[in-house]
């Protein structure tokens, strides 16, 4: 089950500076495991110690917020995009 996760430029010094990323994965949390068996070290930059994504982060499964649908545990399939956006404060 291929899903396409596209990558921040500031993560792409893990994907050796490629912006998507073929993975697998039945879910989100499955998919940060994948992503990290082929980019070493991004994990650490996608999640926080208790693996829930970091705070400043922002994780869409085609265009739908997983904050609003099952977090981690949200299902994926296969053709599914993940895409991975810094968050953007301003004042």
């Amino acid at each position: 089950m291929a899903v396409t996760v596209l990558i921040p430029t500031a993560l792409q010094k893990f994907t050796n500076s490629q912006a998507t990323i073929e993975c697998t994965g039945s879910s989100v949390a499955e998919l940060f495991d994948s992503l990290e068996k082929h980019c070493p070290g991004i994990k650490a930059r996608l999640c926080d110690e208790a693996g829930q994504p970091r705070r400043f982060l922002n994780l869409y499964v085609n265009s739908e917020d997983i904050r609003f649908l099952e977090g981690i545990a949200t299902s994926l399939k296969d053709g599914d995009e993940v895409s991975i956006v810094p968050a953007v404060a301003g004042g």
